[in-house]
């Protein structure tokens, strides 16, 4: 994704964010200071594995919090129009049908900033989410996947 590439997100996926850079900013940071202050009250920082995992860290979160940034300067929070309910985008939460085997599966369609496989959270970029963008209840899809090429129906569309 190129930085000035606009980033959509759904309102629970710009929340998320926005409170981890607060939480970045107000609480680890003063964290990682108190580590560094203490580190160095051990006396000489050049043999301190203490010091050095504390700056490590802090340089860590400090990458993440310009990260966050630049990503909430490009936000721009998905606005379902009315007609969107009954077609999938970005934001949609779908159940499919898996044609072959019968198992079903839920999934909510979020941006590559968002997507959380463990929380059933999918990208619209992986191959699964690209296949279902546009699509209605009762429309099949084939889709390749690792595992082969799987055969879908929308059961459901929230």
């Amino acid at each position: 994704m190129e930085n000035n590439e606009e980033l959509l997100l759904t309102k629970d996926g710009l929340e998320k964010l926005e409170n981890e850079l607060n939480h970045l900013r107000t609480v680890k940071r003063k964290d990682i200071a108190a580590r560094i202050k203490e580190a160095i009250s051990y006396g000489d920082i050049t043999d301190n594995s203490e010091y050095e995992d504390a700056k490590n860290e802090q340089a860590f979160i400090e990458g993440r919090i310009i990260t966050l940034e630049k990503m909430l300067r490009r936000a721009r929070i998905l606005e379902k129009d009315d007609n969107d309910d009954f077609n999938i985008s970005l934001g949609s939460t779908v159940k499919l049908k898996d044609v072959n085997s019968g198992k079903e599966f839920e999934y909510t369609l979020v941006s590559t900033a968002e997507a959380d496989p463990t929380e059933k959270k999918i990208s619209n970029e992986s191959p699964v989410g690209k296949s279902l963008i546009g699509l209605c209840v009762g429309d099949e899809v084939e889709v390749k996947v690792p595992a082969g090429l799987m055969k879908y129906r929308v059961e459901e569309v929230n």
